[in-house]
């Protein structure tokens, strides 16, 4: 059975941290620590409360003065990667967590502590209450980070400010108006991280949801920098391709004219849960010349209610010769996850041609 992700925090994550925190902290007592961790009620604990109460016993055992715990927490950091614990583990979330949770009244530290801990583990989720509380202050401390020499720290100036995070609280400011946070973006449209680039990417899918103009815009000023930039423009126009939005279809050539869909079938009428609906097609391309093409097909899933949602997915995006002929076969799985529930009963699909849907035809989920 596989591992849950609570369970990061093992007794063998406690002893490790442990060892660390005997150094960095004046008579720490590690006997001490791990029983205040291992309460009666820590098993049954979800891997955020588990992160919270980290924390929270780590508190217990930092000094009162909280500049004075900043500093120990940078010295258990060293002391971890002396130890060869390596980057970006998830389990240590709980420290930029010790930061908001117990800094969000500190700005100046709590900041520049975060701006430390960020290249350790990433403090994407604890910086967004530093910009609800101090809004314009906080942007334009992440707009001073979007220049700095640490790939990871630039990341969080871009990822830390999107509108939209998932699984994060939102930015009710900056989804209402994301001017504030273009100037993060404009610095790193053509940063040497891949890392940092595909967060920029992210940040303008998150404001194309709102406002399409500002992405378009950015779009057509962007043009010409280069390939990983185009990327970046690409990958952040994503939600705005899916839904056929005009504008960005005319700004990446995507005509339908001539593009001719011939025979869609769907090969399986009837499909189980745990199997996948296959379906089949053929692309004509019927112009005299070359046209680029991007095909997608829409699902229309039944919900509780009878009403149904729309999820678009794409097949491919190529040039096809003129009177090229392509024929295309592909499958869409209902494999139960834990993040989605399938409804019995009546179903649609459809294929789309540079954003403009085409035919629609039936399929039943069944038991």
């Amino acid at each position: 059975m596989a591992s849950l992700l609570k369970d990061l925090y093992s007794p063998a994550f406690y002893d490790r941290l442990s060892n660390a925190l005997a150094i960095s902290i004046p008579k720490f007592d590690k006997g001490k620590f791990i029983n205040a961790v291992f309460t009666p009620e820590f098993e049954s604990k979800e891997l955020k409360e588990r992160m919270k109460h980290t924390s929270k016993v780590l508190h217990d055992f930092l000094p009162e003065e909280y500049l004075q715990s900043i500093e120990l927490i940078k010295k258990t950091i060293t002391q971890l990667r002396i130890q060869g614990i390596g980057e970006d583990g998830l389990a240590y979330m709980f420290l930029p967590d010790y930061i908001e949770t117990y800094g969000i009244h500190d700005f100046e530290n709590s900041v520049n502590a975060l701006e430390f801990i960020t290249q350790f583990v990433s403090c994407e989720f604890a910086v967004r209450p530093f910009i609800l509380k101090y809004e314009n202050e906080m942007i334009l401390r992440m707009q001073q980070w979007s220049l700095h020499e640490s790939h990871k720290v630039r990341r969080l100036a871009s990822e830390g400010s999107r509108p939209r995070l998932p699984w994060a609280m939102g930015i009710p400011f900056l989804k209402k108006d994301p001017t504030s946070i273009l100037p993060i973006l404009e610095n790193l449209k053509t940063d040497p991280s891949a890392y940092v680039r595909r967060s920029v990417a992210n940040s303008l899918n998150d404001i194309a949801k709102d406002h399409p103009e500002v992405v378009l815009n950015m779009a057509k000023n962007w043009s010409g920098l280069g390939a990983e930039t185009a990327a970046i423009i690409k990958h952040g126009s994503r939600t705005l391709l899916k839904q056929g939005h005009a504008d960005i279809l005319k700004h990446y050539g995507l005509d339908d004219a001539g593009i001719l869909l011939k025979d869609f079938k769907i090969l399986t009428p009837q499909v189980r849960i745990g199997e996948s609906l296959e379906f089949s097609f053929t692309i004509l391309n019927s112009n005299p010349a070359e046209q680029k093409v991007r095909l997608e097909y829409a699902i229309y899933y039944k919900k509780q209610h009878g009403q149904n949602t729309k999820k678009v997915y794409k097949i491919s995006e190529r040039i096809y010769p003129a009177g090229a002929t392509i024929n295309i076969i592909r499958k869409q799985k209902f494999v139960l996850i834990t993040t989605r529930k399938f409804h019995l009963g009546d179903h649609q699909i459809s294929i789309i041609i540079n954003g403009a849907e085409k035919n629609i035809l039936n399929f039943d989920l069944t038991a």
